[in-house]
């Protein structure tokens, strides 16, 4: 199949034409014709998987074939939980939307007011919006939904996961009763189920299964830690290495990014830290630092998880397994991306093996264990596996010499460590 057998209006074809792209992804070619009729969607489908072109075409397509309404408001909303992802989706809008005359924007936390009421002053096609911010903009009177055609829920069980679920109905409210509603989840369970059934009427639904995203252009290491200390020597050692270009490394706390991202600093690594209580602008910094090859590494909470799109990823760094399964896929999607190879290496301590296990669980598939010569673990989580990527019985793994990089790390929060041996197949791509 491809995009011309999806019935788009010419000007976005000519746009996926200019960006390269021929055929739709599954989440594509099953959502834009369910769209297209106007028929309310529940989507299921998780990074990677193109699901944000399912949904800014069609309301795109929605806005060139229908006339517009008498106004100000926006006609088509896209509601994220995060910034980064508003920022993902905004540029979207503007990918696909080249060829044809659309006004749209974003309404974000931590961004000057000004330039915010600007865009609301005249009518509007499409807006981006978390929902704090417009929930604000809405119950001071600047903002009118009253012409709304289209809401777009996207990474709705993250919006469930940060508590936005009554400015999410309080939205929803105040739109016209016709409009059509997409909801796109990386989970349909109960909370899904129970927020659909509020905002959605009579739904369509899709379901691209996550065993259907093998992710086989990135390759999924563990490493094995007994505790804090040896997970900063794991790290040390990895980020020593040269051959790691960029990389993500996710933490479980806002207050472990900043901890982690000055150490780094300290031993001389290009590195900035990423976390929702910086403000949008500081956001921003880090995530331009980092495309511009200022930063080498990038040190982040779930934050950067979903909506992050940095070419040029080498690796994902798992320095504390995420509390939820679907978010390890998330977050390994941000390296080997644009049909490039990564490597997601995710650190586990005896602390960590149930999230461990439901990780495999979801994903399907058992992740390879590694070691590192000179770091071997002294715990053990599981059997690690034999053959290439493993061995049972420790040591290093199969193939190379090894090679040392560095000092120890951090005598402050570590042991006191002899000094690593770093296989080079270890790390490369």
């Amino acid at each position: 199949m491809s995009f011309e057998n999806l019935n788009l209006n010419p000007s976005l074809l000519k746009a996926l034409t200019a960006c390269g792209y021929s055929e739709p992804t599954p989440i594509q070619a099953q959502a834009i014709p369910q769209v297209l009729t106007g028929q309310d969607l529940l989507a299921s489908a998780q990074t990677g998987t193109g699901k944000t072109a399912a949904f800014v075409l069609p309301a795109l397509h929605r806005i060139l074939a229908n006339p517009a309404k008498p106004g100000r408001g926006p006609r088509v909303l896209v509601l994220t939980p995060t910034r980064e992802l508003a920022t993902q989706v905004t540029d979207a809008v503007r990918t696909y939307g080249r060829f044809m005359r659309i006004r749209s924007g974003a309404i974000l936390g931590g961004m000057p007011y000004r330039e915010q009421l600007q865009l609301l002053s005249s009518p509007v096609d499409l807006i981006v919006a978390t929902p704090g911010r417009l929930i604000d903009h809405l119950e001071r009177g600047r903002l009118s939904l009253n012409r709304l055609e289209m809401l777009i829920l996207d990474e709705a069980d993250r919006m469930l996961d940060m508590g936005f679920i009554e400015p999410v109905e309080s939205i929803a409210a105040a739109t016209p009763a016709d409009r059509q509603t997409l909801l796109f989840s990386a989970t349909l369970d109960a909370r899904i189920a129970k927020l659909a059934g509020n905002l959605l009427t009579e739904p369509a639904t899709i379901r691209i299964s996550p065993k259907q995203i093998t992710h086989d252009h990135i390759e999924q290491r563990l490493l094995v830690a007994d505790n804090l200390g040896h997970k900063m020597r794991l790290l040390h050692n990895l980020v020593s290495n040269e051959e790691m270009e960029k990389a993500i490394i996710f933490s479980a706390t806002k207050r472990d990014t900043e901890t982690l991202a000055q150490e780094l600093a300290a031993e001389g690594h290009a590195v900035r830290a990423l976390h929702g209580d910086m403000s949008q602008g500081a956001r921003n910094r880090a995530i331009t630092d980092m495309r511009r090859g200022k930063v080498r590494l990038l040190v982040a909470t779930d934050v950067a998880a979903r909506g992050l799109d940095v070419t040029g990823i080498s690796h994902v760094i798992n320095f504390d397994l995420p509390r939820f399964a679907e978010d390890y896929v998330h977050r390994i999607g941000r390296t080997g991306r644009a049909g490039a190879s990564g490597v997601a290496i995710s650190f586990a301590s005896p602390a960590e093996q149930g999230f461990l296990g439901r990780i495999e669980k979801f994903t399907g598939k058992q992740i390879a264990q590694h070691m590192i010569e000179g770091l071997e673990p002294k715990s053990s989580l599981r059997t690690a596996p034999s053959g290439r990527n493993g061995n049972r019985s420790g040591g290093r793994p199969a193939g190379g010499s090894g090679k040392s990089f560095g000092k120890p790390f951090n005598k402050r929060r570590s042991e006191q460590a002899a000094p690593a041996v770093y296989s080079k197949k270890f790390v490369s791509k």
